[in-house]
């Protein structure tokens, strides 16, 4: 349930923002991924079959993944999206609805958010955490922590221009959790059959991670 939910990625402290051109690509990076010790990965809807995607997923790994959906702006994909598998759902944008809705299936909501304005606004209309996109477009870690200065008690989680050189910054300046694009989902190391290059990116992620948390 969402306190679990909750948990699980303030512990995994990454949510791989997964992008792919096609299903096969998608399963491909999955696996990369979940060999350098990812347990979080957000689907979004550019994906093409985003929504069997995710039920292939968690048939395949279970309870072994915690599955999001993302990119969702409409209330019917969150449904489609939560019958498929997953227990959290974010957005780019700020879409009230989407949020109700996804609270209203008892699922963790992560809108989207970029001013002061926005961030409060999506805190008040029921979100567990405020994605801030894009973050890196905004200043990266000087603003998460200008935004926060005002609002303490809110859970935020940078994504846009995470990298491995910016994401101790981001930890440091008081984000819940990181959104990770394609620094770390490559989807070129996938169509060269290096699959290693991503399952090493995970693992230096989570080693920055621990470090920041130690």
């Amino acid at each position: 349930m969402p306190d679990t939910t909750a948990q699980l990625i303030e512990s995994a402290g990454l949510i791989p923002v997964l992008r792919a051109k096609s299903a096969k690509q998608a399963h491909a990076v999955v696996q990369a991924m979940i060999a350098g010790g990812v347990k979080v990965v957000e689907v979004t809807m550019t994906v093409p079959g985003a929504v069997d995607l995710l039920k292939e997923l968690k048939q395949e790994y279970g309870s072994k993944l915690l599955l999001g959906s993302g990119t969702v702006t409409t209330a019917k994909e969150v449904e489609e999206t939560i019958e498929a598998g997953a227990e959290f759902v974010v957005s780019p944008s700020l879409h009230p609805e989407v949020i109700f809705a996804t609270k209203n299936n008892g699922k963790l909501s992560v809108p989207g958010a970029l001013t002061p304005t926005e961030v409060i606004t999506a805190h008040r209309a029921g979100a567990d955490y405020v994605k801030i996109f894009p973050c890196s477009a905004m200043g990266g870690a000087p603003y998460l922590k200008a935004l926060l200065a005002p609002f303490p008690f809110l859970k935020l989680i940078p994504t846009g221009g995470v990298t491995l050189h910016t994401a101790e910054s981001f930890l440091e300046a008081g984000a819940k959790a990181l959104g990770v694009g394609s620094d770390l989902v490559n989807l070129a190391a996938i169509d060269e059959g290096k699959p290693e290059i991503i399952t090493g990116a995970a693992e230096a992620y989570l080693q920055i991670l621990a470090k920041a948390r130690g």
